[in-house]
């Protein structure tokens, strides 16, 4: 998705996100959010995307967070990531999973989102001046059973991500604001976090 671009990203990214089904390698990432936040409006909604791990209701401060990302063909043979990120709120954990292939019919990543992973997203990516890389929401399309539909911007939540490397913290910086074009905020997360590559099941 990057192209040449990827070239530029900091190494510490580049090792992380280099990641193939081939490797049977994962990278489990451990820290601490130090914000978690919503729009007030936004908290029934955010309930109902709760059960199947697209977004949750809690705001706090200092989260412990783990992010796992495994690498794997999907049943119809493309290369997948995972992104299954876990907030262990005092009241119960939440999970935020997401899984990503590159589409060639697209010719961009598209993240399904979801324990169902019913919700498409396109993804735009660029690489920042500090060798972050930027990830911003695209085009959205519902997907269940039978029914398949683009969903209207004026419904969708934008999301900008931008995820770094701190040479002075030695640590890997998250931060994630999703909002909506008409209504604002919608939720965010933010902090540092350490990750580590270990061996893979098949």
């Amino acid at each position: 998705a990057l192209g040449p671009d990827f070239l530029k990203l900091h190494p510490k990214l580049r090792e992380r996100f280099a990641l193939a089904s081939t490797d049977r390698l994962a990278s489990i990432g451990h820290g601490h959010m130090h914000r978690v936040w919503h729009g007030h409006w936004t908290k029934p909604f955010l309930q109902l995307g709760a059960a199947r791990h697209i977004m949750f209701p809690e705001a706090r401060a200092d989260i412990p967070f783990r992010l796992e990302n495994y690498a794997y063909r999907d049943p119809l043979g493309r290369e997948t990531v995972t992104w299954i990120r876990t907030f262990l709120f005092p009241q119960k954990p939440r999970r935020l999973d997401a899984y990503m292939i590159f589409s060639h019919q697209r010719n961009r990543i598209v993240d399904y989102l979801g324990t169902h992973q019913h919700l498409a997203v396109d993804l735009h990516l660029s690489v920042g001046p500090n060798g972050s890389l930027c990830i911003r929401s695209a085009h959205q399309r519902f997907h269940e059973r039978f029914l398949s539909f683009p969903i209207p911007r004026a419904f969708t939540g934008i999301a900008n991500v931008c995820e770094s490397f701190d040479d002075n913290l030695q640590k890997f910086r998250i931060h994630v604001n999703v909002h909506n074009p008409i209504f604002g905020t919608i939720f965010g997360y933010e902090g540092p976090f350490s990750a580590t590559t270990r061996p893979a099941p098949p």
